[in-house]
This record gives structure tokens, sequence and C-alpha cells, in this order.
């Protein structure tokens, strides 16, 4: 015992027992840190950040592209999340071209992104939320096609060169205003998921041992939020699933045909299965549903094979790479020319992709018959995603499907099916790059197998298909200042109208609706609601006495006219308009002017 003031000795290493769990914790954190889906989620975290800047430099003040449709889209996530927390029964009725229903469906909805709508208020939260999610499709999208080409039995790099091309493809460029071609990384994947809960890869082919039931769910799940986002995207997708399930009943057949004995296949599997698969057809009728309705009460709002041709892209498409490719951009200045529509027809997968999948046809760890397959599977999605060209009117081919097969009509740019032809076309790459590349092997290091340092070289080199699959997807995309909303719709109470009410103004009414959701008469879509027309039409002389009458018959009860916009618009000028005797109250609020009808 030490003497009267002297501090008795302290114990710093602390119980044996405790030493020995903290080590174990920060041993569990450290291989966290370090495995290999750990480094893939940040890695394709970074990836997004650094390939879509500068997105993430002022998040609430500029967008990608254009104000265009990524302002009706931060609209729809806004929208979807409002709903949910507030009144799910009115989903599919939004706070757009009232008194219209079923508004909601008037195009694809994100209606998966919907929880990113719980948080945040506003038109300016609304624009962030969207440049968020724009960051984050291009990740999930590296994330979803990097575990597929693993599960599948392909190494790290072929992998990487897998998810790098379907996240940053050239093509992909020419879509940074459309946020919901972007979300492809649900069906990546999904169908990761549904190969390993299948127990099934390219290498090995079906090992019912591997067969792990929770992923199967896990997949179909994954499928179903897939299909939320948009049928534009989704329904080739539910097709492709349903093809994909007709193929393996017809293998398991053929085995049990020709082995004379029921392949295994466990129940809990076949439980698994079949409550997914109930499940996404369920989400798929669900979602179709509004869909169905509005083209029974807008039949123009069906798309025709003419509209089709429109967006139907030559051959020569798939070579030609959009104005924002920083690598290709300039040099393919010359083919867009002789483009109709460049930006639905500059479909380019990707050079260095190209080149690689090319090789794979002949150097692989697939097998020949799957190296056939994939080849042939990117022929056909090149066929269909030319609609109407080849062959001259796409029959057969593209305007089969639309003739023929139920939905299909809704999907009016095929070129966007170049996403299969991006995917298989990495699942290609992936074999040739997997040759010889043993770190899909557990324990083959620890083997102590010779050559180790050759075998460190050799995966040092290959990083650079990866990095010259990447240098493809730098963008020269530009970002716009977002608009900014008008004083006068703060508060703004409905149903009400915003004057003028025509053209891409809508979209940005639309977003700025956001501020507490009133009903609008306002929107855009590619079609014009017969009632929307009517009101427009009848408020071309507003404020006069016919025009306020009619809107009050109809029950519109504030108008808000922006002066600022009107040049040139049946409504130049509304603002000096006289008043007097119409019962109506005109208050100026900021650069805008807010008529109370009642």
């Amino acid at each position: 015992m030490g003497e009267v003031g002297e501090a008795a000795p302290v114990d710093v290493t602390g119980p044996p027992a405790a030493v020995g769990r903290g080590r174990a914790v920060a041993g569990r954190l450290a291989r966290f840190a370090r495995h290999e889906w750990t480094l893939a989620v940040l890695g394709s975290l970074l990836l997004a950040v650094v390939l879509t800047w500068p997105t993430v430099r002022d998040l609430t003040g500029t967008i990608p592209q254009d104000v265009g449709d990524p302002t009706l889209q931060a609209w729809q996530v806004a929208w979807g999340g409002h709903a949910v927390l507030t009144n799910p029964t009115q989903l599919w009725h939004s706070n757009t071209f009232w008194p219209e229903p079923y508004t909601y469906a008037y195009s694809d909805t994100l209606l998966g992104y919907a929880p990113f709508g719980f948080f945040g208020e506003g038109p300016v939260a609304a624009v962030a939320r969207y440049n968020l999610l724009y960051v984050l499709v291009h990740a999930l999208a590296f994330v979803g096609a990097y575990a597929l080409s693993r599960q599948l039995g392909a190494g790290r790099a072929g992998a990487a060169v897998a998810g790098a091309s379907f996240a940053y493809a050239p093509w992909k460029l020419a879509q940074a205003g459309h946020l919901h071609v972007l979300s492809i990384g649900g069906i990546a994947l999904a169908l990761a998921m549904l190969a390993r809960g299948h127990g099934w890869s390219l290498r090995h082919g079906y090992r019912p041992e591997r067969a792990r039931p929770g992923w199967a769910v896990a997949g179909w799940a994954a499928a179903a939020w897939q299909v939320s986002l948009g049928f534009g995207i989704g329904l080739p997708f539910a097709y492709a699933l349903a093809l994909l399930c007709l193929g393996a009943a017809g293998g398991y057949g053929w085995s049990w045909w020709r082995h004379r004995r029921r392949p295994a296949f466990g129940r809990r599997l076949l439980v698994a299965d079949l409550a997914g698969g109930v499940f996404f057809a369920g989400v798929t009728l669900l979602m179709a549903a509004p869909y169905f309705e509005v083209v029974a009460r807008h039949p123009d709002g069906r798309r025709t094979v003419e509209q089709i041709a429109m967006f139907s892209p030559p051959l020569r498409g798939f070579l030609t790479a959009p104005p924002e490719s920083w690598l290709w951009g300039e040099r393919h200045e010359a083919a867009r020319a002789s483009l109709t529509f460049a930006g639905e027809m500059t479909l380019l997968p990707g050079m260095v992709l190209i080149g690689l999948a090319a090789a794979g046809l002949f150097v692989s760890a697939w097998r020949v018959r799957h190296r056939v397959a994939l080849a042939a599977g990117a022929l056909v999605t090149v066929a269909l995603a030319a609609g109407t060209t080849l062959g001259g009117d796409g029959d057969p081919g593209y305007v089969t499907l639309v003739e023929h097969v139920p939905g299909w009509d809704g999907v009016r740019t095929p070129g966007r099916l170049v996403l299969w032809t991006t995917l298989l076309l990495g699942v290609l790459a992936a074999g040739a790059l997997t040759v010889g590349d043993t770190d899909s092997e557990p324990g083959a290091e620890k083997a102590g197998r010779p050559g180790g340092g050759w075998r460190r070289w050799g995966r040092l080199v290959l990083v650079l298909p990866v990095l010259l699959v990447l240098a493809e997807g730098v963008n020269r995309t530009p970002h716009v200042p977002a608009p900014v909303a008008p004083a006068a719709m703060h508060g703004l109470r409905g149903p009400a109208l915003v004057l003028p009410s025509d053209g891409i103004r809508e979209f940005h009414v639309m977003l700025w609706s956001t501020d507490g959701f009133p009903k609008i008469v306002n929107g855009l879509a590619s079609f014009v609601p017969a009632k929307q027309q009517e009101i427009r039409a009848a408020s071309t002389g507003f404020p006069d006495a016919a025009s306020v009458a009619y809107l009050r018959g109809v029950g519109v009860r504030t108008v808000v006219v922006l002066p600022a916009y009107t040049a040139g618009t049946p409504w130049q000028g509304a603002e000096t308009r006289p008043v007097d005797g119409l019962g109506v109250r005109r208050e100026a609020v900021g650069d805008g002017y807010v008529y109370h009808l009642d």
C-alpha cells in the first residue's frame, strides 16, 4: 500500500476479458472495413460523386441537364412521399391537372423513391432530393452489375468492368435529365439476388446445396421495387423475368427427362419463389391498374407506331455518343448530325466495352454455349432497341411487341432497351477478364500457390480496362440553375390556376407546388387532358368577366399571373387589365399577382 498522498497504481490495461472483447470488436470492424462488399459499396459511392460532378457541389441551386424533365421528376418524388405520409388513398390523384383523376399516372412515377420524399419540404428540398438520387442511382447501377457478375462467377476486375459499363455507359449521358431511365440498378441487383438464391452461376451451373431461399425472396422484392419506379424500364424487365422463369422451368424439365429423375429443388426455395413471384406480380398489377385507367379515360394518350418511329434509332446510333461525352462528344459530332432525334438515338454502350465483349466471345471463363447465348441476347436487344428501323417497319421486331404484348404500346422510346445490350456485353466482357483469375476461389492465396507476385501484377494490369471504361463515362453534362419559386406561389390556396399555362413552364409550376401541394390546374404530360385544355382556352382573356365566371363555375378559387413569363402568350399584360366590378381581389406578391376569386 502506498504512503499518504501517493497515488495508487492504475491498471491501464483493464480486465483481460474486456481487453479481449475490445480486440475482437476491433478485429470484426477491421474485417468489415476490408470486406469486398464494403469496398464495392464505398467505391461505387465515391465513383458516383466523381463521375456525376459537379452535382454535389450545389445540391439545392442547380440541376443536371436542363430544367425540363428533372423538375417534373423532383415533383414526382416529393408527391409520392407526401401522399404516402398524409393520405395514401389519394396517391394516384395528385395535386396537378386538377380536377382530373389518376394524374400521378400520366408519366412514370418513381414511386419507389417515395421514402426520400418523407424528408424536407418545398421546392428547394425537392431539388436537393433529386440531385442526391441522381448520384445514388449511378452507384446502385455499379453495385448491381458488379454483384451480378460476381455471382455468375466473374473475378473482381471483370465484375468491376461490368459495373462501370452499366453505370457509366456513354449512352446514359444523353439521359441525364431522365432519372427514371438512369434508375436501372435494381434490375441487375434483383438478378444477382435471384441467381444467388437459386445457387446458380455461369461457371458452375445450378448447385442446389448453395440455394438460399432468403436471397430469392430479396430478389423478388428488389424486382418489385424496380417496377415501382416506372414501366418505361420496368415493363421490359417484367417480361424478361417471365422469360427467365420459363427458361428455368424448361431447363428443369429437360434435366428431369434426360436423367429420368427429378432434380433437387428444396421446398423452402419453391415456397420462396411462389411467394416472391406472387408479390412481384401483385405489385406489377397494382402499379399497372391506374395506367390502364388513364388510357381508358384518355385514348389519345396511347402511343402509336408513328410516335415510336420518331424515336427509333438507325444502327449507326449504337456507335454514336451524345454531346455530353467528354471523350467522344466532339469526335461524334458529324455522326450525330445525321440523327433525327439525337437525344434518344445516341446509344453507344462504350467502345472499350464492345471490344472486351468481342474478345469474350473467343477467350472467356464462360462456357461456349453461354457466350453464344449472351451474344445472341445482345443482338436481339439491339434489334428491339432499333424500333421500327430494322426490316423497314419493325415487324417482326419491336412493333410486333407493341401490337401483341400487353402494355408494350406504352413504351415509345425503343432505344432505351440498350440497357440490356449494355448489361449483356458487360457480362461477356467480365468473362474475358476472368480467364486465369483466381480471386473468386476461397483460400487461393492461403494455399501458397507459386507465382503469387505475378498474379498480383496481373491484377494490377486488369485495372486498366476498368479505367478505360470509366474514361468513356466522364461527363460534360451541363448543370443549370434550378427554377426559383416566385413569392406568389408561397402558401397558395387551391384549386388554383397559374398563368401562363403552357409549355415546359408547367413542369416548374409542378415543382413549385411542392410548397404545400395545393390543387392546381397546371401540369404537363405527353397528352393534354380535355378539361385542362378547356380551362386554358376559357382563361385566355383573364381577368375578364367571362373567364372569371367560368373559373368560378369550375371551382378555381385562386389565379396567379407571373408577368415574367407571359411575353408572347395570350396572358401578356393580364396584370394590367381592370378587375372593377368582377368581385375579384388582386394582390401583388413579389413579381407576381394573386387573384382571389371568392
